[in-house]
């Protein structure tokens, strides 16, 4: 895009007037993408086709894992410690000291990764059913966790575990066989770093600023003499206009609501960061995120990320087999990329490849979830992936990761459950498509609407044997019974002879786990199936092949 098509853009009121000021600034969009048909605009970018292997894995699993995961107090840490009196501070402070002795790049520096063995934690994730794997790249916390030549200091190479966080994951999952993703979430890190530039309101320390305010001069006999902290934080410029508190830096997200604007110079090596990882690591999928592309719309930066991936998958592969997905998406962008709903599920059966993603427990690795037991269980997910996946979409699930690199056992156990149904199952999941409709029953009268990029997960009704979620492959109906039929019978009613979605006669149907033909009787009012006396193993959902 152009300067004076981005003036353009800022006089329509999708940039506001407060990016005036960016806009004019000296190569704040370049056009510099590798060759190909794709262009750094949306029109360009709409010629995008979901690549068949993407819709057809339907399930991922994904290590949300860095530094972040030390303290094993859960998501957002290192803006959380900053925010005096927050669970997440005490914490802190009990454990390391005051912020301002003790900050977040000396979490970092006790990070250390020692009982990291990407290898065995893939294979595993593979054995549960997952067909594609990621892991993070970068998060808010703006430590790049791989050999990052545009964050040559802050990435993991050079600190903390001093590993290959990405190069180890990316081996393993090209071993395993498995499509590779990493994720990327460092274009916020601007204003979501904010809090590290306070001080106390309160106690002993008020007043005294927090380490987010020091800089390279202040390191002399440190362990991080010759470091810049400022490359972290990335605070050399004036805090948001609204304060980015709590509540507000989510409505920030899009760069509105008197967010602090990133500088050209901050866009541009976001946008170098995230060549450099695509150069280096060859990910099939890059997920972002952010509202639409990272930093748009102040940057087209992004739109330069999409254009160059989408071109070089062309190049190696005669067609785009490259993945990008994307938050709160409009109808034009969900051309351009994967939706993706954080947290939720859509409630209806969506015309383009979508993908939700959440989590076991915390996005960062949680000790009180694992002591309260709260993860959610492998009915709970298997019943999400089946709902997701009659609906169009796919499934990404974090198994959070301790900060040694491990998973405990709670969750090794749910993983190992997750598998146990997937091996009996999942011909009712991969490959399939959506049907006419996505499926019957009580539950979806009581799910929840997506707000923001989604969080509508868990606030329906649990699954009964009156839900059905249908899918479609190879000519044959896959109907999911959402429950095991105490009375021995499930009830179809979308299968009726009186129903118009399926006209062809059924010949046969068969308890996919099993194999088993099951007797039937089809009349006006619904489709009857009557279930074997004996239950196989993860009995909480059970799909029919119906043909």
């Amino acid at each position: 895009m152009n300067r004076r098509n981005a003036l353009k853009l800022a006089a329509s009121g999708l940039v506001g007037l407060y990016l005036s000021p960016l806009l004019a600034q000296k190569n704040v969009f370049s056009s510099s993408v590798s060759n190909g048909p794709f262009e750094p605009n949306w029109d360009s970018l709409a010629k995008y086709v979901v690549p068949d292997w993407f819709r057809d894995a339907k399930f991922g699993m994904w290590a949300h894992w860095g530094p972040q995961c030390e303290p094993e107090a859960g998501d957002w840490y290192g803006r959380g410690m900053y925010e005096e009196g927050s669970r997440q501070y005490k914490i802190h402070v009990e454990k390391y000291g005051h912020p301002s002795k003790f900050g977040f790049k000396d979490v970092i520096n006790v990070w250390k990764a020692d009982n990291w063995n990407p290898e065995e934690l893939v294979n595993l994730y593979k054995d549960a059913g997952a067909k594609y794997f990621m892991a993070m790249a970068n998060h808010h916390d703006n430590l790049d966790l791989y050999d990052s030549k545009y964050q040559p200091e802050w990435n993991s190479t050079k600190l903390g575990p001093k590993k290959d966080i990405i190069g180890g994951w990316e081996k393993a999952a090209r071993k395993a066989g498995l499509p590779f993703a990493a994720s990327v979430h460092a274009a916020h890190a601007w204003n979501w770093f904010d809090t590290s530039k306070g001080a106390d309101k309160n106690g002993p320390l008020a007043g005294v600023p927090y380490d987010g305010n020091l800089t390279k001069a202040d390191g002399a006999g440190t362990w991080w003499e010759g470091l810049d902290p400022q490359d972290l934080y990335a605070q050399n410029h004036p805090l948001s206009g609204t304060p980015s508190d709590n509540s507000s830096i989510h409505s920030q997200w899009n760069w509105g609501d008197g967010a602090s604007v990133p500088s050209s110079a901050y866009s541009e090596k976001f946008h170098d960061r995230t060549i450099d990882l695509i150069e280096k690591y060859n990910p099939d999928m890059i997920y972002f995120d952010d509202t639409a592309f990272p930093l748009w719309p102040v940057s087209d930066a992004g739109l330069r990320i999409a254009a160059h991936m989408y071109n070089k998958s062309l190049q190696k592969n005669k067609t785009v087999q490259a993945v990008i997905t994307g938050k709160i998406l409009t109808e034009q962008q969900r051309k351009t990329m994967v939706w993706d709903i954080e947290k939720g599920q859509s409630n209806n059966i969506e015309p383009l490849p979508w993908q939700t993603d959440t989590c076991i427990g915390n996005w960062h690795y949680d000790r009180n979830v694992y002591n309260d037991k709260r993860y959610k269980s492998a009915k709970t997910v298997i019943h999400t992936l089946i709902d997701v996946v009659s609906k169009n979409g796919n499934l990404m699930l974090n198994i959070p990761v301790r900060g040694d690199g491990s998973i405990d056992e709670l969750e090794r156990t749910i993983v190992k459950e997750i598998g146990v149904w997937m091996k009996l199952n999942s011909k009712s999941i991969y490959g399939t498509r959506p049907w006419k409709i996505f499926g019957e029953g009580p539950q979806q009268a009581s799910a929840g609407a997506l707000t923001a990029q989604g969080f509508n997960e868990g606030k329906g009704k649990p699954y009964t044997a009156e839900d059905i979620r249908f899918a479609q492959k190879d000519k044959k109906l896959y109907a999911t019974v959402m429950a095991w039929p105490e009375n021995g019978t499930a009830v179809i009613k979308n299968l009726g002879t009186s129903n118009p979605y399926h006209t062809e006669k059924i010949r046969q149907i068969k308890l996919v786990s099993t194999g088993e033909k099951l007797k039937f009787k089809q009349s006006e009012q619904g489709l009857e199936v009557y279930f074997p006396s004996k239950k196989p193993e993860a009995s909480y959902a059970n799909p029919l092949e119906i043909i």
